[in-house]
Protein backbone atom coordinates (compact mmCIF):
# COMPACT_ATOMS: atom_id res chain seq x y z
CA UNK A 1 0.00 0.00 0.00
CA UNK A 2 1.39 3.45 -1.10
CA UNK A 3 0.53 5.98 1.36
CA UNK A 4 -1.04 9.21 0.26
CA UNK A 5 1.23 12.34 1.53
CA UNK A 6 -0.08 15.74 0.93
CA UNK A 7 2.73 18.35 1.75
CA UNK A 8 0.92 21.94 4.13
CA UNK A 9 4.40 23.65 5.11
CA UNK A 10 7.76 23.72 3.60
CA UNK A 11 9.63 26.37 5.48
CA UNK A 12 13.46 27.00 5.22
CA UNK A 13 15.70 26.69 7.77
CA UNK A 14 18.76 27.23 6.20
CA UNK A 15 20.22 28.24 2.82
CA UNK A 16 23.66 28.86 3.93
CA UNK A 17 25.44 25.97 1.64
CA UNK A 18 22.73 24.23 0.18
CA UNK A 19 18.58 23.82 1.44
CA UNK A 20 17.79 22.56 4.72
CA UNK A 21 14.10 22.20 4.62
CA UNK A 22 11.10 21.70 7.75
CA UNK A 23 8.38 19.65 5.98
CA UNK A 24 4.94 19.29 7.64
CA UNK A 25 2.52 17.02 6.14
CA UNK A 26 -0.41 14.84 6.14
CA UNK A 27 0.44 11.39 5.89
CA UNK A 28 -2.51 8.23 5.59
CA UNK A 29 -1.32 6.09 7.55
CA UNK A 30 -2.06 1.63 6.55
CA UNK A 31 -5.28 2.01 8.79
CA UNK A 32 -7.01 4.83 7.05
CA UNK A 33 -6.15 7.41 9.32
CA UNK A 34 -4.45 10.12 8.97
CA UNK A 35 -1.92 12.31 11.33
CA UNK A 36 0.57 15.43 10.55
CA UNK A 37 4.10 14.95 10.85
CA UNK A 38 7.21 17.19 10.90
CA UNK A 39 10.74 16.43 9.19
CA UNK A 40 13.70 18.00 8.22
CA UNK A 41 15.32 17.57 4.74
CA UNK A 42 18.34 18.50 3.55
CA UNK A 43 18.76 19.26 -0.26
CA UNK A 44 22.11 19.27 -1.70
CA UNK A 45 20.98 18.28 -5.12
CA UNK A 46 22.10 14.64 -6.39
CA UNK A 47 25.50 12.48 -7.55
CA UNK A 48 27.93 10.72 -8.73
CA UNK A 49 30.67 8.19 -7.51
CA UNK A 50 32.98 5.92 -9.74
CA UNK A 51 35.93 3.33 -8.60
CA UNK A 52 38.11 3.68 -11.37
CA UNK A 53 39.99 0.24 -11.91
CA UNK A 54 42.88 -1.41 -13.45
CA UNK A 55 42.41 -4.91 -14.44
CA UNK A 56 46.22 -5.60 -15.47
CA UNK A 57 47.63 -3.77 -12.32
CA UNK A 58 44.68 -4.88 -10.01
CA UNK A 59 44.49 -1.76 -8.70
CA UNK A 60 42.12 0.92 -8.11
CA UNK A 61 42.22 5.03 -7.50
CA UNK A 62 40.83 6.18 -4.05
CA UNK A 63 41.28 9.59 -2.88
CA UNK A 64 41.87 10.98 0.78
CA UNK A 65 40.29 14.32 2.12
CA UNK A 66 39.37 16.03 5.34
CA UNK A 67 35.43 15.28 5.62
CA UNK A 68 34.04 17.91 8.04
CA UNK A 69 31.55 15.78 9.79
CA UNK A 70 33.54 12.44 10.22
CA UNK A 71 35.39 14.68 12.87
CA UNK A 72 32.75 16.12 14.94
CA UNK A 73 31.54 12.36 14.98
CA UNK A 74 34.46 10.96 16.20
CA UNK A 75 37.11 10.82 13.12
CA UNK A 76 39.95 12.37 15.19
CA UNK A 77 41.83 13.21 11.61
CA UNK A 78 38.65 14.26 9.78
CA UNK A 79 40.40 12.39 6.73
CA UNK A 80 38.18 10.07 5.01
CA UNK A 81 39.84 7.41 1.82
CA UNK A 82 36.60 7.52 -0.45
CA UNK A 83 35.77 7.09 -4.44
CA UNK A 84 36.10 10.10 -6.50
CA UNK A 85 32.47 11.92 -6.34
CA UNK A 86 30.44 14.84 -6.52
CA UNK A 87 27.74 16.80 -7.18
CA UNK A 88 25.64 16.89 -10.51
CA UNK A 89 25.61 20.66 -11.05
CA UNK A 90 23.08 20.68 -13.77
CA UNK A 91 24.85 17.82 -15.73
CA UNK A 92 24.04 14.22 -16.78
CA UNK A 93 25.35 11.41 -14.48
CA UNK A 94 27.63 10.71 -17.13
CA UNK A 95 29.25 13.76 -17.82
CA UNK A 96 29.47 14.85 -14.38
CA UNK A 97 31.14 11.64 -13.23
CA UNK A 98 33.54 12.35 -16.10
CA UNK A 99 34.68 15.80 -14.68
CA UNK A 100 34.86 14.93 -11.33
CA UNK A 101 37.11 11.97 -12.29
CA UNK A 102 39.48 14.70 -13.66
CA UNK A 103 39.00 17.11 -11.56
CA UNK A 104 39.70 14.69 -8.28
CA UNK A 105 41.94 12.09 -9.93
CA UNK A 106 43.93 13.96 -13.20
CA UNK A 107 42.36 10.40 -14.93
CA UNK A 108 40.61 11.70 -17.77
CA UNK A 109 38.24 8.61 -19.03
CA UNK A 110 36.01 7.90 -22.03
CA UNK A 111 33.82 4.77 -21.13
CA UNK A 112 32.04 4.92 -17.82
CA UNK A 113 29.93 2.24 -16.74
CA UNK A 114 26.71 2.81 -14.36
CA UNK A 115 26.06 0.29 -12.42
CA UNK A 116 23.18 1.06 -9.44
CA UNK A 117 21.97 4.20 -8.41
CA UNK A 118 20.93 4.51 -4.20
CA UNK A 119 19.35 6.94 -1.94
CA UNK A 120 22.14 7.62 0.67
CA UNK A 121 20.84 8.66 3.74
CA UNK A 122 16.87 8.90 2.89
CA UNK A 123 15.69 9.52 6.26
CA UNK A 124 17.35 12.96 6.23
CA UNK A 125 18.61 14.04 2.82
CA UNK A 126 17.21 14.15 -0.45
CA UNK A 127 20.19 13.24 -2.80
CA UNK A 128 20.36 10.28 -5.11
CA UNK A 129 23.76 8.97 -5.65
CA UNK A 130 24.47 7.50 -9.46
CA UNK A 131 27.41 4.72 -9.18
CA UNK A 132 29.62 4.09 -11.65
CA UNK A 133 32.92 1.66 -12.53
CA UNK A 134 35.63 2.49 -15.20
CA UNK A 135 38.85 1.12 -16.37
CA UNK A 136 41.60 3.29 -16.57
CA UNK A 137 45.32 3.15 -17.66
CA UNK A 138 48.55 4.73 -17.09
CA UNK A 139 48.03 6.89 -20.27
CA UNK A 140 44.81 8.49 -19.13
CA UNK A 141 46.47 10.21 -16.90
CA UNK A 142 46.48 14.27 -17.83
CA UNK A 143 47.72 16.20 -14.39
CA UNK A 144 48.03 15.48 -10.98
CA UNK A 145 44.68 15.73 -9.50
CA UNK A 146 43.82 16.97 -6.31
CA UNK A 147 40.39 19.15 -7.02
CA UNK A 148 39.53 22.49 -7.80
CA UNK A 149 41.12 25.25 -5.37
CA UNK A 150 38.15 27.73 -5.87
CA UNK A 151 35.89 24.93 -3.78
CA UNK A 152 38.44 24.20 -1.26
CA UNK A 153 39.38 21.18 -2.24
CA UNK A 154 42.70 19.48 -0.98
CA UNK A 155 42.53 16.09 -2.38
CA UNK A 156 44.81 13.42 -2.14
CA UNK A 157 44.94 10.69 -4.87
CA UNK A 158 45.86 7.00 -4.04
CA UNK A 159 46.28 4.46 -6.13
CA UNK A 160 46.05 0.93 -3.92
CA UNK A 161 45.69 -2.51 -4.90
CA UNK A 162 42.12 -3.90 -4.74
CA UNK A 163 43.11 -6.20 -2.20
CA UNK A 164 44.46 -3.66 0.29
CA UNK A 165 41.48 -1.59 -0.82
CA UNK A 166 38.80 -4.43 0.32
CA UNK A 167 41.41 -5.55 3.31
CA UNK A 168 40.96 -1.54 4.51
CA UNK A 169 37.17 -2.13 4.63
CA UNK A 170 37.49 -4.72 6.97
CA UNK A 171 39.86 -2.83 9.35
CA UNK A 172 37.70 0.21 9.16
CA UNK A 173 40.55 2.19 7.09
CA UNK A 174 37.50 2.89 5.15
CA UNK A 175 34.60 3.93 6.66
CA UNK A 176 32.81 5.47 3.54
CA UNK A 177 29.51 3.77 2.16
CA UNK A 178 29.64 4.90 -1.33
CA UNK A 179 33.19 3.77 -1.30
CA UNK A 180 31.94 0.05 0.15
CA UNK A 181 29.31 -0.41 -1.88
CA UNK A 182 31.74 0.02 -4.71
CA UNK A 183 34.51 -2.65 -3.87
CA UNK A 184 31.33 -4.68 -2.91
CA UNK A 185 30.31 -4.78 -6.13
CA UNK A 186 33.63 -5.23 -7.82
CA UNK A 187 33.89 -8.17 -5.37
CA UNK A 188 30.38 -10.01 -5.96
CA UNK A 189 30.81 -9.39 -9.83
CA UNK A 190 34.11 -10.92 -9.75
CA UNK A 191 35.53 -7.79 -11.62
CA UNK A 192 39.35 -7.53 -10.13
Amino acid sequence: MTPAVKIIETEILSKNWYTLKKITYEYSKKDGSTEIQNREAYDRGNGATILLYNSKLNTVILTRQFRLPTFINGNETGMLIEACAGLLDKDNPEDCIRRETEEETGYRIKEVRKIFEAYMSPGSVTEILYFFIAEYETSMKVHEGGGIEHEQENIEVLEISFREAVDMVATGRIKDAKTIMLLQYMQLNQIL
